[in-house]
């Protein structure tokens, strides 16, 4: 059997949006999609002292273990962001990275603060956070949505869909912190010995664009790839496209064998 590929999923997403990359990669690996904290069946954190991305490594301690000595490990934004510190916290048991635009926003910070993308960024951050103190999770829902997809995204989705993403936004928050928050300098992501797969869109927000073309100057084997025409949500809005690209580089790089 090929080694496991865990996925880890963006903020206010689950497990669940893995699927049809896991469906594609069946014949040859098996996938582990690991719900956040907050997100799918995962509890909520509950700590007082705020969230780190350590922790989320610290509580994905049983998929490490599940996934064996060795596996391939998948991040999408937020989950991307995890997946890096993973990487740190792993870095011999990690076979191959594959991230599509981790918003590690505190390599954007250490940058320049006051860069237009760093100022984007910080906006929505506040303007979420202060929606929420207002007990209004569904405008923190919007404003997040319709930067992350684009102007109008929230009024164009399903209702079902925009009472899910109300009801993770409390979860947001805390992530915030973590992004914001990562101690680890960019510096450190240099030493990460492999082979990275850096996915990105042409139509994403400045903020995660920025933080993929730092990340791209600095993780020591990585083919970074811009897709045009698709945005931040790329593995949820394009799914077929992005796990074409995943396939392919799992194929190439870092092979995965027939399982049997």
């Amino acid at each position: 059997m090929g080694h496991p590929v865990v996925c880890l999923h963006a903020s206010a997403s689950s497990a669940a949006q893995w699927r049809r990359l896991a469906d594609r990669l069946a014949p040859r690996a098996r996938v582990l999609a690991a719900d956040l904290y907050g997100c799918g069946k995962s509890p909520a954190w509950t700590d007082a002292r705020p969230m780190t991305l350590a922790d989320e490594v610290a509580r994905l301690a049983p998929v490490w273990a599940e996934a064996g000595e060795r596996f391939h490990l998948v991040g999408h934004s937020y989950g991307g962001a995890v997946a890096l510190v993973a990487a740190l916290t792993h870095p011999v048991r990690v076979a191959s990275l594959i991230l599509f635009e981790p918003v590690l926003f505190s390599v954007l910070m250490a940058v320049d603060p006051d860069q237009p993308a760093a100022r984007e960024i910080i906006a929505v951050r506040d303007e979420t956070i202060a929606a929420l103190e207002r007990t209004d999770p569904a405008a923190a829902g919007a404003r997040f949505v319709d930067y992350w997809m684009g102007a109008g995204a929230w009024a164009r989705m399903p209702e079902a869909k925009r009472e899910a993403v109300t009801a993770a936004m409390p979860g947001v928050k805390a992530e915030w912190g973590a992004a914001f928050g990562e101690p680890a300098p960019l510096a450190a992501f240099a030493a990460l010995p492999m082979p990275v797969l850096l996915l990105g869109g042409s139509a994403s927000p400045a903020s995660a664009r920025e933080i993929a073309r730092l990340l791209g100057k600095t993780l020591p084997r990585v083919s970074a790839v811009e897709i045009e025409g698709v945005g931040h949500m790329g593995p949820v809005t394009h799914p077929d496209t992005v796990n074409a690209l995943i396939d392919e580089f799992l194929g190439e790089t870092a092979p995965l064998r027939a399982r049997t």
